[in-house]
């Protein structure tokens, strides 16, 4: 009958524990927005369930020189060794964690010297091994072993996202320096024809063909080319120290290729959104931190039960508590102790309050991640479609300007137009050349944050 009763007792106390979720494992939250994170649902894009961010950075990034700078960036960028050190960290506390459940093993050895009155000194030793060990009735070392091993995959998320930002930010400043070296060639060609036309105008002013005004307005145009051009490349060396810099290494000229042979995959899929729980590396980070969160609430529900620690020591002795010395033996001792919190000033209490606030957070922070990355996914696909537009729109204007340049020079020579009009049309043609150069570059620049929006470049 007793046996009957105890078995009832922990049937109870089982379920009880089980009831209040101490023994279960984290479980991903029901009613996540995944199902509308991308606007156009009918796209053929989103049809399949692969996207963009599935392939390797090498097939998106095809320039052999920008393949390299990734690849040592990789190796010797700054925030990607640390993010490393900090998964070995998670590794390591994730080991302590699993040997908790172990029992502890202590030597202390102890030696002793006794004289009263003058007499023979007393000589005594002790050799101790003792051991303590923790049993984990009520889930608290189980927690927080769980609880570790979310951090881990937490810093392995955080590890995998600092990847990607860097395979993009590497790619992005590329590209920019790219841009940069196309805007720079065209303002010096620009510069040449202009100061070419200036000494024209100087030298048909000496014979009386030119006005001293149109002369002067032309200096003036000129000069404000050339502090543009100045301008410009200011911003390539900065942007060519800062490329230097993510990349983890001193300043210093790079060799790189041309903005117009730059080649991305034909289609731009971006897949289920679904895929974006598992592909993204933030999202999967903002997942671990509710799940840590998760069991770090269940380690506060936890601290409200006993806690039952078994201790003991075996070791050799010569002395067993008597006044003289006595032939060595063993010395053993056992002790068992269980402790239940009764009144802890409220801090039990609070403890937990805390802990499920703080899961609160983490479950809106992850349901905020999830709607960040489906906006982020939405503006970099729009931008795609709208950079490809702008650019046939700017190319169509510039093939027409050049066109009005060579109307407004042969009418200027002829003298059936003003300089004025002459400057306005090339003026208006350069626009619209660095408007070319500054589309081809946001294109890029959007398949980047495409790919990145989507996990890209995650291991």
């Amino acid at each position: 009958m007793r046996k009957i009763t105890y078995l009832f007792i922990i049937c109870i106390n089982v379920a009880l524990l089980s009831s209040c979720h101490i023994y279960r494992n984290y479980q991903r939250p029901e009613n996540l927005p995944t199902d509308s994170l991308f606007r156009d649902m009918d796209n053929p894009s989103v049809s399949d369930s692969l996207s963009l961010g599935d392939l390797p950075w090498q097939e998106v990034f095809q320039d052999t020189l920008l393949q390299h700078y990734i690849q040592y960036g990789l190796e010797h960028n700054t925030d990607m060794q640390t993010a490393l050190l900090r998964v070995d960290q998670a590794k390591a506390q994730l080991t302590a964690a699993k040997l908790a459940f172990l029992p502890s093993l202590t030597l202390s050895p102890q030696g002793t010297l006794t004289s009263t009155a003058g007499s023979k000194t007393v000589k005594t030793y002790e050799l101790p091994v003792q051991a303590s060990w923790e049993i984990d009735l009520f889930g608290n070392l189980r927690n927080a072993k769980k609880g570790t091993q979310a951090t881990l995959l937490q810093q392995q998320a955080y590890q995998q996202a600092v990847r990607s930002e860097l395979i993009a930010g590497i790619a992005n400043t590329y590209y920019s320096l790219l841009m940069l070296d196309e805007q720079v060639a065209i303002s010096q060609s620009t510069l040449e024809v202009w100061k070419e036309q200036v000494r024209t105008m100087e030298a048909r002013m000496k014979v009386g063909e030119e006005t001293e005004n149109a002369v002067t307005q032309a200096r003036a145009s000129l000069y404000e080319l050339e502090a543009t051009h100045n301008d410009l490349l200011r911003q390539q060396r900065e942007t060519e120290n800062s490329l230097c810099t993510l990349l983890g290494m001193t300043s210093r000229s790079l060799e790189r290729g041309t903005l117009d042979k730059q080649i991305f995959p034909e289609t731009l899929p971006t897949g289920i959104p679904v895929r974006l729980l598992s592909r993204r590396p933030d999202i999967v980070q903002a997942e671990m931190t509710l799940a840590n969160a998760y069991y770090t609430t269940n380690q506060a529900r936890s601290a409200f039960y006993p806690n039952l620690n078994l201790s003991g020591s075996a070791g050799w002795t010569n002395a067993l508590g008597q006044a003289v010395t006595n032939p060595g033996d063993w010395i053993l001792s056992a002790v068992a102790s269980l402790t239940q919190p009764l009144f802890n000033r409220g801090k039990l209490i609070s403890n937990l309050r805390v802990s499920k606030d703080e899961e609160q957070i983490a479950l809106l922070n992850y349901r905020q991640a999830l709607l960040d990355a489906g906006q982020e996914v939405n503006d970099a696909l729009y931008a795609t479609e709208s950079a490809g537009r702008s650019l046939e729109s700017h190319r169509k204007q510039c093939r027409e300007l050049e066109r009005t340049v060579q109307t407004s020079e042969a009418l200027y020579r002829t003298g059936n137009a003003t300089y004025l009009e002459l400057l306005t049309a090339r003026q208006s043609l350069l626009n619209a050349r660095l408007n070319v150069v500054t589309d081809s570059f946001t294109q890029c620049q959007a398949v980047i944050n495409l790919y990145q929006a989507l996990g890209g470049g995650a291991e």
